[in-house]
């Protein structure tokens, strides 16, 4: 296929192919994702007015915002300003954002540069990475209930693991809402003190020659090679206050028990007993 292309001087975005070409991404999201990041330096536009413009609907809209947050493209935190109201404030990027680099990026404390290429003509606009679109739809989309006992952290960090997981091995192949399917399992496995590399490994290890439902399989995986809970430590008994001996040593010992004597003195003590009963005549009783 022969292609001609003439790029505009002004009046364009530079989008990368992975962007483009994103084997989990709908194309409401791949549509939306590059609708935020063409918008001017300082235009704040919330994601789901991004949509409606788009002519997305909200089906649609509701997927491929799990999708893009599922990805590492879209994140988004709930914070308290003054005056006690709480605003949801959300970040989109060109390119993959880990919970904590976005976090670090929001918060100024360091620079993310895309590792796109130069172009070949003309000039970018401002890079895109970390836009900060506003957010009035209040609780319009909320996301599937999570287990109350693995903390909202882990359940994103497993969503991130699954996606590398995906994005890597061709035979699980997720997308967005199955990842988000699936979080609250990988999270688990991240409460019970599995790392990254065990999840990885329990997923992909032995894969059969053709997968015909990677979410099942996934989902089977991760519930059946569970790790065990970590076993229960009975606390340790507090040690028995200091006492003064009540020997003839005067000194001071900690108790094991409720011994009275320390070691010393009760040793001394056991070797002076002696065999009572009559020798000779004589009664012989313990000397002590």
């Amino acid at each position: 296929m022969l292609r001609h292309v003439i790029a505009p001087e002004r009046f364009f975005t530079q989008v990368s192919n992975e962007i483009i070409r994103h084997p989990r991404l709908s194309a409401a999201a791949v549509r939306m994702l590059m609708w935020q990041l063409s918008l001017p330096a300082g235009v704040d536009e919330p994601l789901w007015a991004t949509a409606e413009n788009a002519g997305i609907k909200r089906g649609a809209f509701t997927v491929a915002k799990r999708e893009l947050k599922a990805e590492g493209y879209f994140h988004e935190w709930k914070l308290q300003v003054a005056g006690g109201e709480w605003h949801t404030k959300q970040m989109v990027s060109n390119v993959v954002l880990a919970p904590e680099e976005a976090v670090a990026l929001r918060d100024g404390y360091q620079q993310v540069t895309p590792t796109a290429p130069e172009p070949a003509v003309g000039e970018p606009t401002d890079p895109s990475v970390g836009r900060y679109p506003t957010n009035t739809e209040g609780k319009k989309d909320n996301p599937p209930s999570q287990p109350s006992h693995v903390p909202a952290p882990l359940i994103e960090r497993g969503g991130l693991i699954l996606a590398s997981v995906s994005h890597k091995e061709r035979k699980l192949r997720l997308n967005g809402r199955d990842i988000q399917r699936l979080a609250a399992l990988a999270g688990e496995w991240l409460l019970r003190g599995a790392t990254a590399k065990d999840l990885r490994e329990a997923l992909t290890d032995g894969l059969p020659a053709r997968v015909h439902s990677p979410a099942a399989l996934a989902h089977n995986r991760l519930t059946r090679k569970m790790p065990e809970p970590p076993p229960f430590t009975a606390p340790v008994a507090a040690p028995q206050p200091l006492r003064s001996c009540a020997g003839t040593c005067d000194r001071v010992f900690r108790p094991v028990a409720d011994e009275t004597k320390c070691r010393d003195c009760r040793q001394e003590a056991a070797e002076s007993w002696t065999f009572s009963g009559s020798v000779g005549g004589m009664t012989v009783q313990p000397a002590f």
